[in-house]
């Protein structure tokens, strides 16, 4: 998992909950990086698990719950960061759509040796749109917000609904609609 997906998470730690916590987190959890890390390196999936679940005992918030709130921190960075990638979108729907065919290809340009998730597009209209996730990382929760940052973005309301397609979370359908 690319460095900047740590570096981020940490800087959110510190700025809800205070650098106590970030402390606390990376004492509590068996990290080989030391709990080190660099927006270039490249770290083990499981110190990300580590952290988060810590972060979760320790505030009584749950994963999924930590990782909405943090989709908001990632994607204003993201979009601060690479401007760009979303610039010449004209609306949030075909924005998601593009997201195997133009966005993950810029990201892998940008880390090459980036593991992204994928996300099929199975069905789409001006109103609805329906996508699969995958990823052995099971983190849709975060997909999700990433898409509820990017309707939030073009001021256009959304629900977002989804399915499990198996009991891990690796593989997950959405169900997006616009309001």
């Amino acid at each position: 998992m690319k460095g900047v997906i740590f570096t981020e998470f940490l800087e959110l730690v510190e700025e809800k909950f205070g650098l106590a916590m970030v402390d606390k987190i990376i004492s509590q959890s068996e990290l080989n990086s030391g709990g080190v890390y660099t927006s270039v390196g490249t770290y083990e999936f499981s110190e990300m698990l580590q952290l988060l679940s810590h972060l979760s005992n320790n505030t009584d918030i749950s994963v999924d719950d930590l990782l909405m709130v943090y989709s908001e921190h990632l994607f204003a960075v993201l979009l601060k960061s690479y401007p760009d990638l979303v610039s010449h979108y004209k609306n949030p729907m075909d924005l998601l759509a593009s997201i195997e065919n133009h966005i993950h290809v810029e990201v892998q340009k940008i880390y090459p040796d980036a593991q992204l998730p994928t996300f099929d597009l199975e069905e789409r209209t001006d109103d609805k749109m329906v996508m699969t996730y995958k990823s052995d990382k099971a983190l849709y929760m975060l997909g999700k917000g990433l898409m509820l940052e990017t309707f939030k973005l073009f001021k256009v309301p959304v629900d977002i609904d989804f399915e499990k397609l198996n009991g891990e979370g690796t593989e997950v359908r959405f169900f997006i609609t616009k309001r």
